[in-house]
């Protein structure tokens, strides 16, 4: 994978003030608005990140090079609304939204086993909504998500002084390893842990898995536990089904103990069957496949 993503996103201060401000005072319509704004800033003003999702459009899904032209465009557009919406909803505005759940009792059921277990997800749609979905079935507090701390510090402070509390724990990645005791510990007390099974710092294991066509990186980590723990097994993705409806997918797979290729592979072919679906919601603007590895 390219040494692009660094483990933080890019943004300001200023940037999340402004949407707040639009948020709480001029409705979400107001904000869906001023994004046309920024989208066009980043598709002049990004060339790297611009040219990465056009060759996603183009490489792996067979678009046009007209239709990849116009749908970079809809990509940051769509991942701009999720940024609102997850600022939005982590804000108090929960009631603006509909959602539905398509595989819920898969979760339900890994609560009331008690065991544990695993929750792999992607960078697609909007998945860090999730807890403000699940919080009718009480799950949220033994929900673990482990992360790359690598957020910039002045947005982090400032979004928790004007959003509400999330409830959902985090797993920092640490040099250390410390934090395999605390996934080990999570899953000893039946909580889910939830890992992002396609971003890999560089210079991290990977495995490497045909993905949309074409070879493709992904974090050793949490395939590994996963074949390893005798914990089931999930995929769950949170995509945004239209303006103000969010949709979440559960679907449990059947793990060959040590199989952590395995693993990957039916990762893999989940996420193509999602983007499939949703394919405006890959938010993963940097080289993945490499394809300017020999240029």
């Amino acid at each position: 994978m390219a040494a692009e993503w660094e483990g933080k996103s890019r943004g300001t201060v200023l940037g999340y003030r402004i949407y707040i401000f639009f948020i709480k005072h001029l409705g979400l319509n107001a904000s869906y608005f001023l994004l046309h704004f920024v989208v066009l800033y980043f598709c002049f003003f990004s060339p790297k990140s611009t040219q990465a999702i056009y060759r996603y459009l183009k490489n792996r899904l067979g678009y046009s090079s007209l239709k990849s032209f116009f749908n970079v465009y809809g990509s940051y557009y769509r991942f701009g609304q999720t940024l609102i919406d997850k600022t939005a909803i982590s804000a108090g505005f929960k009631d603006r939204f509909t959602y539905e759940f398509d595989g819920i009792e898969n979760i339900e059921k890994l609560l009331a086993q008690k065991r544990g277990g695993i929750l792999l997800s992607a960078h697609v749609g909007n998945f860090e909504v999730a807890e403000f979905f699940l919080e009718d079935l009480n799950a949220v507090n033994n929900i673990s998500l482990v992360t790359w701390d690598q957020e910039h510090q002045k947005i982090k402070e400032y979004m928790a002084s004007v959003t509400s509390k999330s409830n959902v724990k985090f797993i920092l990645i640490n040099d250390d390893m410390s934090h395999i005791f605390e996934i080990h510990k999570a899953l000893s007390n039946g909580e889910l842990v939830c890992f992002t099974g396609d971003r890999y710092i560089e210079g991290t294991k990977f495995l490497e898995e045909t993905f949309l066509g074409t070879t493709a990186q992904f974090p050793l980590g949490p395939y590994l536990l996963a074949s390893k723990l005798k914990v089931p097994v999930l995929f769950v993705y949170v995509m945004k089904e239209s303006k103000k409806h969010y949709h979440l997918y559960a679907r449990s797979i059947e793990v060959k103990r040590g199989d952590a290729q395995g693993i990957l592979k039916a990762f893999t072919q989940n996420l193509e069957w999602i983007l499939n679906k949703y394919p405006l919601q890959w938010f993963n603007y940097f080289d993945f496949w490499n394809d300017n590895k020999d240029k």
